[in-house]
């Protein structure tokens, strides 16, 4: 009687995928795709086309990305590192380390003149940061439509497009920046995406005495053998990184975003963000998977407690917190936000379970503990919102209609 373990992933419907994240390619959606899935020990690792759309070079399991926002869940693992070493508390105020921060004013309304503000109630904390209910984010307005907004424009803040890590100011005039602005809303009122992780990032930084870069290599990167995530991308590797694109709205088609001899990830950035910065390969974020999916342990050693890692996967947000930060935009009809990454509420098809979140340059990575998956999607075709493209999408329901028991 044979004893073999029956497949986790089916092979025939691996080949569905392929076929369809290859008419992706052909249909220049996307120049080219690196996938991964892992499911109860096997695992699948696959290229299709090519790092650029004049298809001078092939795409390559250990292609570099910009992964952008899958950056977020990385700073979040490694501020929750701090926290257990007991360097941070999650509802410490962050002002003996950000002291630009401390003693804010709030706009009276979102629309309203920078000067029209009342006191802050209470000071921004740890875990208002990794909940992005610090009271800065991304407002969902036309491009400086509001005084807040053309505020922020003028002070190269960033995170409202496709992450420039070249451009815009070093990481304290980044902050001293922020500093002069008030907040759009009390700490703990709303969920704004983007500038709590960056803001964290530079706490984490300040609290370890180190630059974000170090941190993040000396406690996630290099435990985890992630040899190719960082902020930027060494001389030696460079032609491994993909071509960036973005789409033009006039015409359909892709346009080039960040290019490669001349990319703005080919020297280490004024200003690292925990927001969008990082670079990666779908071995590295598998690696990283892994780690969470394990409660925090990898082979040889532990990065975070099991009750650390769960703690992180618990739905912060209220559901009036939901309906007031354009559910349909962020997923917030089926997912809520933990610490530092998204959890998904109810599975539906063409969306992942689990907990993980989108890089808005092309990626996705995602774990779903119930059915012991991750599942990793690199491209670099920009995208806007968690619902995302038809290659996210399909991506995403062939990885679970893979699924083989």
């Amino acid at each position: 009687m044979s004893t073999a373990r029956p497949a986790a992933l089916s092979p025939a419907r691996l080949a569905h995928l392929h076929r369809v994240m290859a008419g992706h390619v052909e249909r220049e959606a996307v120049s080219g795709v690196v996938y991964y899935l892992e499911r109860r020990g096997q695992t699948h690792l696959e290229s299709v086309g090519h790092t650029a759309l004049d298809r001078a070079d092939p795409m390559r399991a250990d292609t570099i990305f910009r992964i952008a926002s899958v950056t977020k869940p990385i700073t979040a693992v490694a501020a929750m590192t701090l926290v257990e070493d007991c360097v941070l508390g999650l509802d410490d105020p962050v002002d003996e380390l950000l002291p630009e921060l401390a003693d804010r004013r709030v706009l009276r309304r979102i629309d309203g003149p920078l000067d029209d503000t009342v006191p802050a109630i209470r000071p921004i904390t740890v875990r208002d940061l990794l909940t992005f209910q610090l009271g800065f984010g991304v407002v969902l307005a036309a491009p400086d439509s509001l005084p807040i907004q053309r505020a922020w424009s003028e002070r190269q803040l960033g995170g409202t497009a496709p992450p420039t890590p070249a451009e815009g100011p070093e990481t304290d005039e980044w902050l001293r920046r922020l500093g002069e602005l008030p907040l759009m809303h009390q700490p703990g009122e709303r969920w704004m995406y983007n500038t709590g992780a960056d803001v964290l990032g530079i706490l984490l930084a300040r609290a370890a005495g180190q630059p974000l870069p170090e941190l993040l290599r000396q406690r996630i990167f290099e435990p985890l053998g992630m040899v190719d995530t960082g902020f930027s991308v060494p001389p030696g590797k460079l032609s491994r990184l993909a071509t960036s694109y973005d789409t033009d709205p006039e015409t359909g088609k892709l346009r080039l975003l960040d290019g490669v001899a001349d990319s703005q990830w080919r020297q280490p950035p004024p200003f690292a963000s925990g927001a969008g910065g990082l670079v990666s390969t779908a071995a590295d974020l598998a690696a990283f998977g892994r780690m969470m999916l394990a409660d925090g342990g990898y082979p040889g050693g532990r990065l975070l407690s099991r009750p650390t890692v769960r703690a992180m996967l618990v739905d912060q947000l209220s559901t009036e917190q939901k309906a007031a930060s354009t559910p349909e935009v962020w997923g917030f009809d089926h997912c809520g936000w933990g610490l530092g990454l998204s959890v998904i509420n109810q599975w539906r098809p063409g969306e992942p379970g689990g907990f993980g979140w989108d890089g808005g340059v092309g990626t996705s990575w995602y774990c779903d503990p119930v059915e012991g998956l991750i599942g990793v999607l690199l491209t670099q075709s920009a995208f806007t919102s968690p619902a995302g493209p038809a290659f996210r999408r399909n991506f995403w329901t062939c990885a679970y209609a893979a699924i083989a028991d």
